[in-house]
């Protein structure tokens, strides 16, 4: 199974849908609250290169954010990413 993290807000209704379409397929991720640390987003923004929450990463890769997982979900490419089916 694929290691998923992702860097979220709790208000971000993005982060809402992209935590509800990994919960749907029953997908763990670790979560980093960038509203509650600072030097997280500062992380965030090192590793993806963007500001905007969520960032989402599999396996260490970014994929960017809320439009880009359900991009991957839609072109039935997520599934592979993540090692289902």
């Amino acid at each position: 199974m694929a290691k998923i993290e992702m860097y979220s807000t709790p208000m971000c209704p993005y982060c809402i849908r992209a935590k509800a379409l990994l919960a749907e397929k029953g997908l763990a991720f670790k979560d980093f609250n960038v509203m509650i640390n600072p030097g997280l987003r500062q992380e965030m923004e090192q590793r993806s290169g963007r500001r905007t929450v969520p960032q989402i990463f599999i396996d260490g890769q970014s994929i960017g954010g809320c439009d880009e997982l359900f991009d991957l979900e839609a072109l039935r490419e997520l599934d592979a990413m993540l090692g289902l089916g």
